[in-house]
């Protein structure tokens, strides 16, 4: 009996402390006022995407974008090449039966101008092929695509240095002596 008594005793013990602890309530409250800065705010710069889907096209695209604290600043802009575009042309104009149409524009640079002279064929020349061709080039110099580089290699001024203007003077100045004596 005693050992019933123990048992009971215990569990109102054990009961009666669960319960007061369900009671108690402990809660914590703090305010902390304060401001915060932001110093830095993220880039909103992005450059744009320049779509170029078609891969027959002679055209590449160039981005960029730049950002600073205060201003930001995109672009974008599809560059054509040239030389591709001369190729392509060329190759329909090719294809389309027009040979001398296809080399006239290949030979529109100077790198092809100069390579169909040396090979001894030279471009045409508005209608005119083989050595009328060549003849209207050579009459009509300033028309070809490297006029600067054939002005280099085949213009040469005629310049008098001043060594060779004193010497001039001193041989007309012996000149006059020799007539007066």
């Amino acid at each position: 009996m005693k050992l019933i008594h123990c048992i009971i005793i215990c569990t109102i013990l054990m009961l009666s402390i669960s319960a007061f602890a369900a009671d108690t309530v402990t809660s914590t409250s703090s305010t902390v006022s304060g401001t915060t800065t932001v110093d830095r705010t993220p880039s909103t710069a992005n450059a744009p995407s320049v779509m170029i889907n078609n891969q027959d096209v002679c055209s590449f695209a160039a981005t960029g974008a730049i950002q600073t604290q205060i201003f930001g600043l995109a672009g974008g802009t599809a560059i054509r090449d040239m030389n591709c575009e001369r190729m392509k042309l060329s190759s329909r104009l090719y294809r389309m039966g027009m040979k001398v149409g296809a080399i006239a524009m290949l030979c529109q640079d100077a790198r092809v101008f100069q390579a169909m002279e040396m090979a001894g064929t030279p471009c045409p020349y508005k209608g005119k092929i083989g050595l009328d061709a060549a003849k209207s080039w050579a009459n009509n110099p300033e028309k070809r695509p490297d006029y600067d580089e054939w002005v280099k290699e085949n213009v040469t001024d005629v310049e008098i240095t001043k060594e060779e203007a004193a010497g001039i003077g001193i041989g007309l100045g012996g000149l006059l002596l020799l007539l007066l004596l």
